[in-house]
């Protein structure tokens, strides 16, 4: 069934559901519909909470896709959704890094194996389309969870209620999940603040059909201006982010098909063969921005409500549905879900990995970016190691699939 299809049945059937309702009265209202809003209902509504999701239908541009890392898929697992997933699902079952740049100090390729980690696979590359429609179709039959069509027009907190006008409906909840994006309506009512900052990039998104088989390993060459990462998808295709300055990636979004297909083919040093791009190319800026609290005045954030990253290393998504992991853990405390008790529970959980990995990516994004020779050496020599000491890339291997925390609280 298309995905559009399905959010029209299922908007429609639920909006038709709450018209009959006089009580607007929920334990929990999830504000925002992709991938971390549906799955933060699915985990209230399991908990016993009635549950209202409030938000429109999502769109996704032709060709976005997201590498779920083993985290993301195990969680997926206990939601009971991932075997609705698997038929747009490629394994990712190595992981290569290339030093691409023209650099004096240039860090030796490596290679990273999941099964010297124990693992059939890193993760899964997946359509974000198909991962919203399969969460989408197990709210359809949740009990106890409500789906309402509309933004959440005026939020406003209270101490032991927060109220949400949505279409003509005033709806009142004793939380509210934020999972309504980087410019989150319910974090501004919550009174948090978040810190933005831009990278001089931009990230150019499509898919490939290629000549060879992928061999479900992923590919990041790193240049002077970002990395150039593919990504396998199912049969022989791939997924293409391409960083580089703003008005190169502008130019190359611009160019006639055949001459990206060269481009894209000679960056990628036809690891795969030809390349023929076969969806349109997105560019987007390269932004991040964390908060100064992940959950304030019965308001919890999940998804990029919280927390934006730049494409590198899979954590945006990934992250995100950890968020929503440890929402569920707070969710099974007590009986009030927004309590004092259960906002801290939650801020404490999220704040050690989210700022970690924050700094994490941005490091990593910025020794690409430098001109210091000596910053540049230190990227060598890491990856040098990481390619040479077996304990240490068995360490890093588990470190980027979240396996083990970065620190402990």
């Amino acid at each position: 069934m298309p995905p559009g299809s399905l959010f029209v049945r299922l908007h429609k059937r639920y909006a038709s559901d709450m018209s009959e309702r006089s009580e607007d009265l929920f334990d929990v209202a999830v504000i925002g519909g992709g991938a971390t809003g549906y799955s933060s209902a699915l985990v209230a509504a399991r908990h016993g909470l009635r549950t209202v999701l409030i938000a429109p239908p999502a769109r996704f541009p032709p060709g976005r896709t997201a590498a779920l890392l083993g985290s993301s898929v195990d969680f997926l697992r206990r939601l009971g959704v991932w075997d609705r997933m698997t038929d747009d699902a490629a394994a990712m079952v190595g992981m290569r890094i290339v030093d691409g740049t023209r650099r004096l100090l240039r860090a030796p390729e490596a290679i990273f194996h999941a099964s010297e980690i124990g693992l059939p696979a890193f993760g899964h590359n997946i359509a974000n389309e198909a991962i919203v429609a399969a969460l989408a179709e197990a709210a359809e039959a949740e009990d106890g969870l409500s789906i309402l069509p509309h933004t959440a027009d005026d939020i406003r907190t209270g101490s032991d209620m927060v109220s949400i006008l949505a279409g003509d409906r005033t709806i009142r909840a004793r939380l509210v999940v934020g999972a309504d994006g980087a410019r989150s309506s319910a974090r501004r009512a919550a009174g948090i603040e978040m810190r933005e900052w831009s990278y001089p990039q931009s990230a150019l998104v499509t898919t490939f059909k290629v000549g060879r088989p992928h061999g479900n390993v992923s590919t990041e060459f790193h240049t002077e201006h970002g990395p150039f990462t593919l990504v396998p998808m199912k049969g022989q295709r791939m997924s293409l982010i391409w960083m580089d300055r703003p008005d190169i990636s502008t130019m190359r979004s611009e160019l006639q098909e055949d001459a990206f297909n060269r481009r894209a083919e000679e960056r990628a040093a036809s690891i795969v063969g030809t390349m023929a791009v076969d969806t349109p190319r997105v560019v987007y800026p390269m932004k991040a921005a964390t908060v100064d609290a992940y959950a304030r005045n019965r308001v919890m954030l999940v998804g990029e409500a919280a927390h934006v990253f730049p494409p590198i290393g899979a954590q945006g998504l990934n992250l995100g549905f950890r968020d929503v992991a440890a929402l569920d853990k707070v969710l099974r405390r007590g009986s009030d879900p927004g309590s004092d008790e259960a906002i801290a529970a939650y801020h404490r959980q999220r704040q050690i990995d989210v700022r970690t990995r924050t700094a994490a990516v941005d490091i990593l994004n910025r020794s690409l970016l430098t001109d210091f020779i000596s910053v540049q050496a230190l990227r060598g020599l890491g990856l040098g190691l990481a390619s040479r000491v077996p304990p240490l890339r068995r360490l890093l291997m588990r470190q980027g699939l979240a396996q083990r925390p970065l620190f402990r609280a």
